[in-house]
Formats: C-alpha cells, structure tokens, sequence
C-alpha cells in the first residue's frame, strides 16, 4: 500500500455546507449541495472556470443522473423521495417512501447502473440506527426498496458491467459489495462486506470504480481518499487538505480526480473545506450513466 499527499488544486471555492454527488456526464462535473438542495456543473468546453447553478431547489437534494432523451432533466434522489427535475427547476415526485419512516428522514447520494436503472440511499436526520434504506427506480419510474436496516446509506458505485455495486453505511464504517442481476436489477444473495474501516479511520462517503475495476472511497473524518483493489485490499491512500471529503469522481478523458468536501461538521474551517478538489492522477474512470426511464 503507498500513500500521497498529492497537491490539492482548488477548482471551486464555494464555501459549500456539505458539496456531494460529484460525476462526470458528458463533458461536465456535475455536483450538489446538498443540504442547500443546489445543483451545479463545471464544463471543459467554457472559459468561464466558475460552475454553474442549474438548479435550487427549497427540499435537500441528495444526487442526480441525466435522463435519457430529455436534456435538461434529472432523475433526482431529494427530499423524502425521487423525483424527475425538469429544466424549469419543477419536481415531478415518482414517490416519497421516506414520507412513511418514523424517524424524519432525507434522500442521500445515488448513481445510475449501466442498465439505466437509479440507486439512492437514505438516512435518518438524527442518524438513528438502522432508518436508512437503498432504493432502486426501475425504467418505469417505480422505485423499490432494495434494502433496510442501513444507517447512513452513502456513495452506490457500479462496476462497467453493472453486475457490481459497491455501497457504504458511513456511520458503521462499512463497504458492502452487492451482486446484481443487471438484467433485473435484483441482488443476487446477500451484501458482503468488502471494507470494514476503524473508528481512526474515517467514514466511508462516496465512491467510484476506476476503468481497472478498483473502488475509489472519500474517507468523511479522516481528510483521505482511498482505493481499493477489486479483491479487497488497499492500495492507495491519498491525503485531502479537508478533514470531511465526500465524493471521488474520475473522468474518463483526463488524468485527475475531482473531490467534494464539506464544511458541515468542521470546528475551524479553512478554504478547503466546503470547495472542490482536484488532484493529479494516473489513473481515469468512466461516464457516469443516465436514467433510461420511459416516462
């Protein structure tokens, strides 16, 4: 295992509560605040460096993937629910299954599969154990609870083939990894545990699978970045000068690596924290996927 603390450039200084959900579609890093329910891009084909607001809504806006054939709209895990955002900034709710939990509860991050389903986790505001869930939006717009029992449900990764998903419960400290049936959409078996991490450190966030099939995890709490060997081993540990990253995203075209942070949490907070991140790297992911709903 080696360890870097490559130089941090920032890309946006924007002082964000809790930035999250970093991917890359169709030649922009796409973003959110979460609890500020603010959706934001940074393009390659502007001179402009400053990100865009793309939306703001008044619910926290958790992650979101382009819809297949309708640009400008998004496939949204916000507020209690999934919703599609329009251009317009409307939300059309497919459901709100967070509405019907005990405990006051919120959407979190999410993914599309290469299947063209959207995966979302929740999470209980208060953090109450196990009042989180993993939800799947299937292409005709039902969403399906997939799995209960979760505390923090962070950072749904897939694998190219969309036979793997990789999940993290960032308030115990566990990576699960998940067999899917990408024909379905159904995990075959039960999770297994892929990275258990102690107390010191950190909590596993988002994550990303680069184009080797190696797991990229943003460790909230301990200012690093980790990745992981498909078979479970640790190969790389790179410092972020902000103690709470949140999300990992690699380009397909370009040798970097883009990390949100957040100021949520942080006692003295300095330029870091709240911006994003990037970093030299050798290494490049894939294009995130679009919802192929048929809505």
């Amino acid at each position: 295992m080696t360890s870097t603390a490559a130089s941090a450039t920032v890309v946006v200084d924007g002082a964000y509560e809790l930035a999250e959900g970093g991917r890359w579609f169709d030649g922009r890093y796409v973003y959110v605040d979460i609890l500020s329910g603010r959706l934001f891009e940074l393009r390659d084909d502007r001179d402009d460096p400053r990100p865009t607001q793309l939306a703001c809504l008044d619910t926290p806006l958790g992650a979101v993937a382009p819809v297949s054939g309708r640009p400008g709209s998004w496939i949204a895990a916000a507020g209690t629910g999934i919703a599609l955002l329009t251009p317009d900034g409307t939300l059309e709710w497919l459901d709100r299954p967070e509405d019907r939990t005990p405990a006051p509860s919120r959407m979190n991050d999410g993914v599309a599969d290469p299947a063209g389903r959207f995966w979302a986790g929740s999470m209980a505001y208060d953090g109450t154990p196990g009042a989180g869930s993993l939800y799947r939006t299937d292409l005709d717009g039902t969403v399906v609870r997939v799995l209960d029992g979760l505390t923090i449900a962070n950072g749904p990764a897939f694998t190219a083939d969309g036979t793997t998903m990789y999940l993290a419960d960032t308030a115990v400290g566990t990576v699960m990894r998940c067999a899917v049936d990408p024909v379905s959409g159904e995990l075959v078996g039960s999770p297994e545990i892929f990275a258990r991490l102690r107390d010191d450190e950190g909590s596993p966030d988002g994550m990303t699978v680069d184009e080797e099939g190696c797991l990229w995890v943003a460790l909230w709490g301990a200012g690093a970045v980790r990745r992981y060997h498909p078979e479970g081993r640790l190969i790389h540990t790179l410092a972020v000068p902000a103690p709470h990253p949140t999300s990992v995203c690699l380009p397909p075209d370009s040798d970097r690596l883009f990390v949100t942070t957040a100021r949520y949490g942080v006692d003295n907070p300095t330029a870091t924290s709240g911006a994003v991140l990037g970093f030299p790297v050798t290494i490049r992911g894939t294009a995130a996927c679009s919802w192929q709903g048929r809505l």
